[in-house]
């Protein structure tokens, strides 16, 4: 990653124009926030160039690549309103018993069934904004999709190890951007992009107790990588590149296996989003604090 990084750096240097990527992290349910950053952005004005994401990051960054308006971000609310677990992740009989035939717990076709119903195109190159999204090839590698169908992308994206099964595409099986440590960042700056504005998840740092269940705490565990990745990334963006990163819910009490407050997170991360574009936070650098290991 420290190469990657350096090699970025050193192609670095004046530009005529600046592109700017909304970068899309991963997060389970704690997606919801996005949706709510995005709002209060597009609000005052900020636009983007090209979307980049990973996990529920790419099927964030897909729906508002298909229809990067105001009025397509009140869509992908709507939608994020009728989401409930069990249309992500049934919990059956017959599903416990695929765990030990299939290399995940969930059938994603739940997921697949969200995707098609909704997504305004079939295929990535045919997003109105030029969209990529960011997988892991099963031999460790990282993987940038750009075209191609685009719900596969997605599901790639999202296929958290043991929880959805990998996807095949290009003869190469593929799961979840974050296992990797592929974040969108660095996939944004490899795409020429001079200006980042960075939309996180961040984790649940208030929980009254530890996540119950296995996958719950998988969840978890995940969300904390994802926010240690990104801290390692930004610090190494080079200093001419613009970076600015929305802040992250905190104190933060909801599991990102928990779709039941997705209203509360969208409205919070409005809010908040918005006092932060208030106090000029698109000019700062700063990362902010609550993507840094903590508790309450």
């Amino acid at each position: 990653m420290g190469d990657r990084m350096e090699r970025l750096r050193q192609k670095s240097g004046p530009v005529s124009q600046t592109k700017t990527a909304f970068v899309f992290a991963g997060g389970g349910s704690l997606g919801a926030v996005q949706v709510g950053m995005l709002r209060e952005l597009l609000r005052a004005g900020v636009e983007a160039d090209i979307v980049i994401g990973s996990s529920v990051g790419a099927l964030n960054a897909a729906f508002f690549a298909g229809r990067p308006t105001l009025e397509g971000v009140d869509e992908l609310a709507a939608i994020w309103r009728t989401l409930r677990r069990r249309d992500i992740f049934p919990v059956t009989f017959w599903g416990a018993l695929r765990w030990f035939s299939a290399d995940g717990l969930f059938d994603p076709s739940g997921l697949r069934r969200l995707i098609e119903r909704n997504l305004p195109f079939e295929r990535l190159e045919d997003a109105e904004l030029p969209l990529h999204v960011v997988a892991t090839d099963l031999g460790g590698g990282a993987v940038r999709l750009s075209s191609g169908p685009a719900a596969e992308a997605i599901l790639a994206s999202a296929a958290i190890p043991v929880v959805f099964p990998s996807v095949e595409l290009d003869s190469r099986p593929l799961m979840d951007g974050a296992v990797s440590g592929n974040t969108p960042i660095v996939a944004a700056l490899e795409l020429g992009a001079r200006r980042l504005i960075v939309l996180p998840t961040g984790f649940s740092c208030a929980l009254a107790e530890p996540p119950k269940g296995a996958v719950a705490r998988g969840f978890h565990a995940l969300t904390l990588l994802i926010a240690h990745q990104m801290l390692r990334d930004l610090a190494q963006v080079p200093a001419d590149i613009e970076v600015s990163t929305v802040p992250s819910l905190c104190p933060l009490s909801v599991s990102p296996f928990d779709f039941s407050q997705t209203d509360a997170l969208i409205e919070r991360a409005a809010s908040q989003t918005r006092a932060w574009l208030a106090d000029d936070g698109l000019s700062r650098r700063t990362v902010p604090e609550a993507l840094f290991a903590h508790t309450h």
